[in-house]
């Protein structure tokens, strides 16, 4: 359970290493407030046509008597609208980090350098096309298993006390863990590390990413933290992504940590740890 507050504090090493280094926020808050204009622009058309959209999908219920049609189709609309702003939290990370993949993997590589020993930050030696490329694909793919994840936690919504309680903490974790891969695939595709491999990683060591994903997914449902908080998030994501390989920090480096001493583990692109 100390992985936990590992992760955690990774988190907040990640806010100071940008609080330190004010013109890199500066620029890492562009690609939030123009994700955070559009994702707003979405739940406002949503909220205004959602319930329009409903009695369009749903029109078996037309015949059906006051208050039931009422009820049946606000219940949906208020279920719509409770998915799309999960499915916002899920993937709020993953187009900010595509709008904004010059910076961030500048803030990333910054960071490697700045607790690195030799002071190197590994590179990929792709064209800036082929890294939106796999970020765009392997984003998708996230996207896709967290959309999942949604349906069948929605399902079990339904089920009485456990619906209303386990269900929402099982969300947080589960929108903990795949918010973390987004933030820490900055970091990993640099050094070669694939999907399959980075997601074996975190697997290896969930309570670290749950320390570090948990509550910044619960942050990120307070509107406008997530503009301000993903500059930080990117540089604590580096350095944990430093930790699951096993990768060395100086001394001296950006918090002042004591280096790590677990041997460097090179990836491996084609297989999973897990």
């Amino acid at each position: 359970m100390s992985d936990l507050g590992v992760g955690f504090r990774y988190l907040l090493k990640g806010q100071r290493w940008v609080a330190r280094h004010g013109k890199q926020y500066g620029f890492g808050l562009l690609p939030g407030l123009i994700t955070l204009v559009l994702y707003a622009a979405a739940l406002v058309a949503l909220a205004l046509w959602g319930e329009d959209a409903v009695a369009w999908a749903t029109p078996f219920a037309d015949d059906w008597s006051s208050p039931w049609l009422g009820l049946f189709r606000g219940f949906l609309t208020a279920v719509l609208f409770a998915l799309a702003l999960l499915l916002s939290v899920v993937t709020f990370t993953a187009v900010t980090l595509l709008i904004g993949q010059p910076f961030y993997e500048n803030l990333s590589e910054k960071v490697d350098r700045d607790v690195s020993p030799d002071g190197h930050a590994p590179e990929s030696g792709l064209p800036l096309w082929r890294e939106l490329w796999i970020s765009a694909r392997d984003s998708l793919r996230i996207v896709v298993r967290a959309a999942l994840w949604g349906v069948l936690l929605f399902a079990c919504g339904f089920i009485p006390v456990v619906g209303q309680t386990a269900v929402p903490v099982i969300g947080f974790f589960v929108t903990g863990f795949f918010l973390t891969e987004e933030l820490t695939a900055v970091a990993l595709q640099r050094r070669g590390v694939e999907l399959r491999t980075r997601l074996g990683l975190l697997r290896s060591r969930k309570t670290l990413v749950w320390g570090f994903g948990t509550p910044l997914a619960v942050a990120f449902l307070v509107p406008f933290v997530a503009v301000f908080l993903m500059p930080g998030a990117v540089a604590g994501a580096t350095l944990m992504a430093r930790d699951l390989l096993g990768e060395e920090n100086r001394e001296d480096g950006a918090e002042g940590d004591a280096a790590v001493t677990t041997p460097e583990q090179p990836p491996s692109g084609s297989s999973s740890p897990a």
